[in-house]
């Protein structure tokens, strides 16, 4: 009895058909069938979760009590290193909505990584120098807190991305 349950409830948890075990007793192996009707019963994560709400929660709470606009404002003409951190920035995010907005939606490119494998790690290098300019360029201003707020800024900037694709 107690194998009857088991094989129950391993059938429910892993959305295994009842008729499976006949199928692969009659064959040797499951069928095409099985494993696609398997994976289209699986609900894909959604875009907007706790995760992503805390961080986007987070930075915007971040810009508020710290008057991160208004320090920006402040030390945008006086710190070159801020001009270079904001320049790689741009080029970072460019690259990010090439690959979202154009390869993605516009061109249909779903895994843009194999085709253009050169643009993810030019994002990644030029968004970390980015975030070491800003550190540098901001320091004087919040001192051992600037990566700490940066760091939330960026997390909310990623998590506010990550929603449109």
């Amino acid at each position: 009895m107690d194998a009857l349950r088991a094989r129950e409830q391993l059938r429910r948890r892993y959305l295994i058909p009842l008729d499976a075990e006949a199928q692969l007793s009659s064959e040797g192996d499951a069928a095409p069938e099985t494993s696609t009707a398997v994976e289209k019963k699986e609900k894909p994560l959604p875009r907007l979760n706790i995760h992503s709400g805390f961080w986007i929660l987070t930075s915007i709470a971040v810009t508020y009590y710290v008057d991160f606009f208004k320090t920006i404002k402040e030390n945008i003409h006086t710190s070159s290193w801020f001009l270079l951190g904001g320049a790689l920035l741009l080029i970072s995010l460019s690259i990010a909505f090439y690959c979202v907005i154009f390869l993605e939606w516009y061109c249909g490119v779903e895994d843009y990584d194999t085709r253009h494998p050169s643009l993810i790690p030019i994002t990644t290098a030029t968004f970390i120098a980015a975030g070491i300019c800003f550190n540098i360029a901001l320091w004087h201003v919040w001192s051992f807190l600037t990566p700490v707020l940066l760091f939330t800024q960026f997390m909310g900037l990623i998590m506010l991305i990550s929603l449109l694709g």
